[in-house]
């Protein structure tokens, strides 16, 4: 090497080797980043999700397109052709009043479509066979051959008897007050009903601002006719009737969307005024579950006996959070538990896995066995033949009574050679291929062949010396 410098051995480069498992067939470098899935993404029930699931709206949308149509179509012809006329001849403070209401409107009809109505989760495999079993065990299916059909549950709620109906779909129990709804093909917390002017259920998280919004709807509705009206009288006044319709066509128009929808929305919100205040839903009211007097059999369990009350309970309430966590990330599935590799095939395990559990009969992830721990004559272990016979495996010779778990530790454990004399193993002791496993027909086989290659010393003795040299391992 030349003094004072490296020489060739500077410009030597090192290259970064990867020491990641990869398949044979698969460069590390072209491996892809599978992305992590959010729960909307598969969510079974009949929703549409839109901004990376935040917004949770029905399948069926058509008729919430209808109504924003029409209540910004009404209010912008208002506010373009009246509200400059109203605010000169009457008061500025209508416009203003007038768009409050519209962006209140707009706002709870929003918080009402976009959001979760208290959708409940489905039960999971493991949940819903499990529920079938405490069905199974309550029903008493196992003292005859049929099976009655698992409806209802009995539950008390303020001395009042509530049946909880089984949902065939969600393979759960409905709580009290819940139901399935048909077109969205969920169970729905304290379901309401299915509004197609709002594109979603009304349930127990979005009932307030359904109330609210139909509410509001009506001041606006009532507050557009009714200056409307006002304005066609103030110019028919200046100019006569016929020419007050010219001078603004657009109140015409508004003047017959607001009579035609007036009554039905002015009416919407009286009825749920009078739920509100009995603490009742419009499915409960419609099937008649619930009596408003105490005195009655079937008296409302839910109501807390006061106007005031039930109304500060389903509107100032505090709302419950979403239970379906829809933009959470999908778990992936959790590693199952290996199976045992002394030979013996779990309760319950498949075929599959059996043989996968053959191929690797000793994982790294398992201590090694000491002197102590390894089955001895005389001595009960993991094993032995008697822990494969309850499995109905085939039976060794009844004339070589050690030979058999012996030979399985000589062939599940490879052997370590540390004495100088033993640099090759001789046939005898050379280790069986991994899927020979203690109690297999084919390790029985292979001891068979031993026993005719060998007398029963010599075999005894290399079974021996097997053990002392498991020993040092």
């Amino acid at each position: 090497m030349p003094p004072g410098g490296g020489g060739p051995m500077k410009d030597c480069e090192y290259s970064q080797i990867s020491t990641h498992s990869s398949s044979p067939m698969e460069s590390p470098h072209k491996k892809k980043k599978i992305a992590a899935r959010r729960k909307w993404e598969v969510f079974p029930g009949r929703n549409k999700f839109f901004c990376n699931g935040r917004i949770m709206m029905a399948r069926q949308t058509g008729v919430f397109y209808l109504t924003l149509v029409l209540i910004l179509v009404t209010s912008g012809l208002f506010f373009a052709f009246d509200c400059p006329y109203l605010a000169v001849k009457i008061t500025p403070a209508i416009p203003v009043v007038g768009g409050i209401l519209f962006f209140f409107v707009m706002g709870t009809l929003l918080r009402t479509s976009f959001s979760d109505p208290g959708v409940l989760p489905r039960a999971t495999p493991d949940e819903a066979a499990d529920l079938e079993r405490q069905i199974d065990i309550a029903n008493g299916t196992s003292s005859g051959g049929y099976r009655p059909p698992p409806r209802t549950k009995e539950v008390i709620i303020n001395g009042q008897t509530v049946k909880l109906k089984y949902c065939f779909t969600c393979k759960i129990f409905r709580p009290p007050r819940a139901s399935h709804c048909s077109l969205c093909d969920n169970c729905v917390e304290r379901f309401d009903h299915h509004c197609p002017w709002v594109g979603n259920c009304v349930g127990k998280r979005n009932y307030r601002f359904f109330y609210m919004f139909i509410l509001s709807l009506s001041f606006l509705t009532v507050f557009i006719f009714a200056f409307v009206i006002t304005h066609v009288i103030l110019r028919s006044q200046q100019t006569g009737f016929l020419n007050a319709l010219k001078d603004s066509p657009a109140t015409v128009l508004e003047a017959v969307v607001c009579f035609f929808s007036v009554w039905s929305i002015v009416g919407l919100s009286g009825f749920h005024t009078y739920l509100i205040s009995s603490n009742q839903t419009t499915n409960e009211d419609i099937k008649g579950s619930w009596s408003n007097k105490r005195g009655k059999e079937n008296y409302n369990p839910y109501s807390y006996g006061n106007i005031f009350t039930n109304c500060c309970v389903a509107l100032c309430g505090p709302i419950s959070p979403s239970l379906i966590d829809r933009r959470g990330y999908i778990q992936p599935d959790t590693p199952q538990p290996a199976t045992p590799s002394n030979g013996i095939a779990a309760y319950g395990a498949t075929q599959s896995q059996s043989d996968m559990a053959a191929a690797t009969p000793l994982l790294q992830s398992e201590p090694s066995l000491t002197s102590d721990e390894l089955h001895l004559p005389g001595k009960p272990g993991l094993g032995t033949p008697c822990a494969s016979l309850t499995l109905g495996q085939p039976t060794p010779p009844s004339s070589m009574p050690n030979l058999t778990a012996e030979a399985a530790l000589t062939d599940i454990l490879p052997l370590k050679e540390e004495h100088v004399g033993h640099q090759f193993l001789t046939p005898e002791e050379a280790p069986s291929p991994p899927r020979l496993l203690a109690g297999s027909p084919l390790a029985h086989s292979r001891t068979m062949h031993v026993l005719g290659l060998a007398s029963q010393d010599s075999l005894h003795e290399d079974s021996v010396r097997g053990l002392v040299k498991l020993s040092s391992v």
